[in-house]
């Protein structure tokens, strides 16, 4: 019996020591690469003159603490259709800013960013949004008949293909929301759209509950980028899903024109935004 208790700590002493050990694995680690956040959101009511893009350099997967940011590039907005130039200052933190863009619904935008003897380039067409009508909750319309959702509601023009994304946020959460939405069925009428939050503990989310209060935004995009967003939305949620498909390499339109190979990361984008807040009560 004596030998036998001898044993078991023996064992119970091995296994505990085995979940100690650290195990390093070496990954890839791809080449570094540009990084341009590059939205000129027109938010209705406003000039729309105050804009900032973000640039800085990728990093390893795994490394989450550290963000490079990129000083020292020149970057530039001209206007296709009118032929206006916009400088944006260098800030000295990785954004670049200018208070004298000036937003025109149609009209098409490049982008050109020269950082270390490289220039990318991107173009993007400045897309209206609808004006958001009305918002309310309800519990019956989600996929839980006991959680509170938040409904969004909107005109959608007629005789033309629109696209839109749509952002909620609740003040507390790590991560903000984000729908594409199409027209391809519902053009000329009414749009609706509800979002619920369920229990998540990894990412610090809990359902709506009375006295709550979520941001709303909508945005009109280009169909380019509603293509793009659809599938890094598709990605992103549906990771950990067995039955999902392969998660591939999503470029966005920010190009190296005499350099292909060495593009970078990041998506440019002209919109227009409507911005609304709901309480639940």
């Amino acid at each position: 019996m004596k030998n036998y208790i001898k044993t078991l700590f023996v064992l119970t002493s091995i296994i505990f020591s085995a979940c100690e050990d650290v195990i390093d694995v070496d990954v890839d680690t791809a080449e570094t690469r540009l990084v341009i956040e590059a939205s000129l959101d027109w938010e209705k009511g406003t000039t729309g003159n105050n804009q900032t893009i973000k640039l800085s350099l990728s990093s390893p997967y795994f490394n989450t603490q550290d963000i490079t940011v990129v000083t020292g590039a020149n970057v530039v907005v001209t206007n296709m259709n009118t032929g206006d130039i916009f400088n944006f200052t260098d800030e000295n933190d990785g954004s670049y800013t200018t208070n004298s863009f000036e937003p025109i619904i149609g009209n098409t935008y490049s982008l050109q960013v020269s950082y270390n003897g490289e220039t990318y380039e991107a173009t993007e067409t400045l897309m209206a949004v609808p004006e958001i009508k009305e918002i309310n909750q309800s519990i019956e319309g989600g996929f839980d008949d006991e959680l509170l959702e938040v409904n969004v509601y909107f005109d959608d023009p007629v005789d033309e293909e629109n696209y839109y994304l749509l952002n909620f946020y609740e003040t507390g959460d790590l991560f903000s929301f984000f729908a594409d939405v199409s027209d391809e069925f519902v053009n000329g009428n009414e749009v609706y759209y509800f979002f619920e939050k369920e229990d998540d503990e990894d990412n610090n989310q809990a359902p709506f509950q009375a006295g709550d209060t979520v941001d709303i935004e909508l945005y009109g995009i280009s169909e380019s980028y509603y293509n793009y967003m659809r599938l890094l939305i598709e990605q992103y949620y549906s990771g950990g899903n067995p039955f999902s498909s392969t998660a591939a390499l999503i470029k966005g339109n920010c190009i190296n024109p005499t350099n292909p190979d060495n593009y970078a990361f990041g998506y440019f984008r002209v919109t227009e935004v409507d911005v609304a807040t709901y309480t639940f009560e």
